[in-house]
Order: structure tokens, then C-alpha cells, then sequence
């Protein structure tokens, strides 16, 4: 077994498996410019070191690693971004470090394997606000083209108009591992943590099946009379004079009428007309005599009626 760096220790090259550990950082720690491209993704990156002999290993590609926290005893799998890290030191995405429990510059121990391909994965969100992107599933693909794999239990990052949202992965198949490189994936949610899809706290009720502070007729098809009042204060007319107690506004009646019942015998195409409306009642004239419109027209205009054409004497 050679030793590189203090904590880099890579097998002999008659292995095809490559093995090492190195202390690992967040993408933050890492020098030069900011690397935000490491954050949206599952990639890691490692030093030039790891590249030269994972050349001479020949491990097939793509090149998939398992992380493990021997400490904690938490594993996970992720692919490579780049390897110009500095030796001995790793750089993960910061959810990454969540998973395995690492804090910075704790020993992680990197290991080259083979994952079989996805062909399904089920993920939670852990906020109900992933409710509100429209088509969560094209989000979800454009996010996972950043990773390599998938690992059941762990709980990713990905970012959406500026927002973070992490989602906990359930179920993948055919392995607890797999790799989502070039495959034909199913996708499927579950609800969101947090999620209740009906309120548990109902209206409290009044006397009459009524809830409180609400203007609805009650379930029993009672049609119920709220008072409503309009103009609230006192009128002044223009000439000064006192208005009169018969135009003084009186509060209106307002009749709630109670909610439709729906037509369960309804026949597809058959249109029915509402004919519950009463019709206009005859109204007596002076005369005692009993007409429609002509009832009706003398009741609507009490004015006093003048003629223009003038009449011969």
C-alpha cells in the first residue's frame, strides 16, 4: 500500500478497485473563484493524484465513487466534477456533507464502484412549497442532469427560480444505488412533509346549522332574512329645508336564498327553465276594475300627467 499526501492511500495497480481518503471540505472552502456549479449538483472533485491513478486502474466509466463516514457509519455515491483539488483534500456539495454528517476537514473515505442504471426513483419534498412549481417533474430532470447517481436515503438539493428545495429520496430501483447517466427513468412524488390534503378544524356551528359570522341560508333549505343597511348618517337637502321622516333611508331586507340542489335526474341535452317565479298579480285600479298592464303602468307613475297638444275650446 503506497501513502500520498498523509491521507491519500491508493491501492497497487494490479487492483481494479481504487480506495482513498482524504479530508474533505464544502464547496465554499474551495480557492479561487466561486464554484456555485458544484452546489446544484452530486459531484464531487478531487485532486490530480486520484485522476492519475484511477488512469492506470483502468476503471470504467462513469466514473462512480462511494463516500463513507466510518465514524458515523453513513455512506453515500457520487460522481466526479473535476480533480484539481488540492492533495489530500476533497471538495462536496454542502447537502452532501449533510447526509454523511461531516463537518470540514473530517477524514472521508472514497471508494470507485459500479452502480446498475435507474429505471425508477420516488422522491418527498420536505416543503410544501415545491406544491408550487407547475411542472415539478421537468424541474427535477433539468436538476438531475447535474448528478450521477442516486443513493436511497439521501436527502439532495436542488434550486429553482433562486429557491432551494430538497427533496428526500425514498425508493430507486433496481438497487438502493443507482446510476442515472444516460437512462430512462420513472419518476414519482410523494406529498410533500407537512402536506394535509383536508383541514382538520372545521367552522365552528350555530343554532340552525349556520357557522359563525356567515351570511349562508343553513342546510335545511330555510330561506333566512338579513338586515342590511345602506346610507349610514343623516341626509341634508340642497334648499335647506328638513328632510322628511318618509325619506329617511329604512334598512333593506335582504332575503338569502338557500343553495341549489343539484338536478340528479338531469337527461344530457335536455335544457330546463326555471319556473318557480311567481307572475306579476292584477292590481285594482280606482275603478274597482282589475287590468294587467294597465294596473301595473298606474301603480309604477304617480305623478300628475300634462299634455302637449292644447285643447280647442
Amino acid at each position: 500500500m503506497f501513502h500520498f499526501s498523509g491521507f491519500n492511500m491508493m491501492f497497487p495497480d494490479g487492483g481494479r478497485n481504487f480506495q482513498a481518503a482524504y479530508k474533505c471540505f464544502s464547496v465554499s472552502m474551495l480557492p479561487g473563484n466561486e464554484r456555485s456549479d458544484v452546489e446544484k449538483g452530486g459531484k464531487i472533485i478531487m485532486p490530480p493524484s486520484a485522476l492519475d491513478s484511477l488512469t492506470r486502474l483502468n476503471v470504467e466509466y462513469p466514473m462512480l465513487f462511494k463516500l463513507t463516514n466510518k465514524k458515523k457509519t453513513r455512506t453515500s455515491h457520487a460522481g466526479v466534477l473535476e480533480f484539481v483539488a488540492d492533495e489530500g483534500k476533497c471538495y462536496l456539495p454542502y447537502w452532501m456533507m449533510d447526509n454523511l454528517l461531516l463537518e470540514e476537514g473530517d477524514i472521508l473515505n472514497i471508494e470507485s464502484v459500479s452502480l446498475p442504471v435507474a429505471t425508477f426513483s420516488k422522491f418527498q419534498p420536505h416543503s410544501t412549497d415545491f406544491l408550487d412549481i407547475t411542472n415539478p417533474k421537468a424541474v427535477l430532470e433539468n436538476a438531475l442532469r447535474n448528478f450521477a447517481c442516486l443513493t436511497k436515503g439521501d436527502v439532495i438539493a436542488i434550486k429553482y427560480n433562486k429557491k432551494v428545495y430538497e427533496l428526500c429520496v425514498l425508493e430507486t430501483r433496481p438497487g438502493n444505488a443507482v446510476t442515472i447517466i444516460e437512462c430512462d427513468m420513472n419518476v414519482e412524488f410523494e406529498a410533500p412533509v407537512g402536506y394535509k390534503e383536508h383541514s382538520d378544524q372545521q367552522p365552528a356551528k350555530q343554532q340552525g346549522g349556520q357557522a359563525a359570522g356567515s351570511n349562508e341560508p343553513a342546510d335545511n333549505g330555510t330561506v333566512l332574512e338579513e338586515v342590511v343597511e345602506t346610507f349610514k348618517g343623516s341626509g341634508v337637502r340642497l334648499d335647506g329645508k328638513q328632510k322628511k321622516e318618509s325619506q329617511m333611508e329604512t334598512p333593506v331586507l335582504k332575503k338569502v336564498l338557500p343553495r341549489g340542489v343539484p338536478d340528479y335526474d338531469f337527461q344530457f341535452g335536455l335544457l330546463r327553465f326555471d319556473r318557480s317565479i311567481k307572475p306579476i298579480c292584477d292590481r285594482t285600479q280606482d275603478d274597482g276594475e282589475t287590468t294587467g298592464e294597465a294596473g301595473s303602468d298606474a301603480d309604477s307613475f304617480h305623478g300628475t300627467g300634462f299634455s302637449m297638444k292644447k285643447t280647442r275650446k
